[in-house]
Formats: structure tokens, sequence, C-alpha cells
């Protein structure tokens, strides 16, 4: 079964603005077909960025609730505890190392078996063939 971390911009796609580039990886979440794993901290920033007052603006729109989404996030993540060493590659953005660092540490914990990292920040992007190395598959979406 497919492991993926997903970063906060992709959680808010899929469960605030249901963006249907999302829809194939909402359905995969619902149905099992995939694991997503995070840590403690993606949760937390996922909850700071709540807080912003242009996704409250969105959220209100979309008539949706932080509590809703983080609930969501609840369901459909395992949580799992933050590795306890930096991956070997350093993300420009350092908001979106954690995302990395886990990914890395998971695929170096199933060898054999691609961690899929979902991401639409350019920063990450920009690493996709270096983390290819480690056998971090990194996408803007996930597989059709």
């Amino acid at each position: 079964m497919p492991i993926v971390v997903l970063d906060t911009n992709i959680v808010l796609d899929i469960f605030l603005f249901t963006d249907p580039r999302t829809s194939a990886l909402r359905e995969a979440l619902g149905s099992g077909q995939i694991v997503w794993l995070a840590t403690p901290h993606m949760r937390n920033e996922l909850e700071r960025v709540l807080a912003y007052t242009h996704i409250e603006a969105k959220l209100a729109f979309y008539e949706k609730t932080a509590e809703g989404i983080l609930a969501a996030f609840d369901q459909a993540a395992q949580i799992t505890e933050p590795p306890s060493t930096k991956a070997p590659y350093t993300c420009k953005d350092p908001d979106d190392q954690a995302f990395i660092d886990l990914a890395c540490h998971l695929a170096s914990r199933k060898p054999g078996s691609p961690i899929h990292l979902i991401s639409k920040d350019k920063a990450v992007l920009s690493m996709r063939k270096r983390l290819e190395k480690l056998a971090v598959i990194v996408r803007s979406t996930i597989m059709a």
C-alpha cells in the first residue's frame, strides 16, 4: 500500500478547497488505498495556517470550520513520531523541511517501497531528482 506525506497546501486543497485535482487523492485516502503519515508538528502547522485571516475568510466562504478541517486530518492521517535525524538534503523553505525529513526517514525504513511526497511548493518540487535518489517520489498530485 503506497505511503504518502502531504504538505499543508495539499491538505487545504483536499479538505478546504475540495480542489478537483486532488479528487483521486481524496478518494484514495477515503478508501484506504494509501496510507498518509504525518507528525504532530504537521498537524500543528495546519492548525496555525487555518487561523490566518485569509484562510478564515475561505473557511467562511466554503462554509467549513477549522475544527472540521482538523477533524478530517485526524481521521485521515496516521500520526507518527518525527524522525530523529534530518534528511540528507535541505530545502530552501525551512517550513517544508519537516515534510522532507519525514519522507526520507520513511523511505530509509522501507527499502524498495518508495514514499510519495505530495506538494505544490516550488522549493520542494525543485528537489525532485535529489529526493528520488533516496526513494522519495515528489509529486504535485497523486498518481492517476
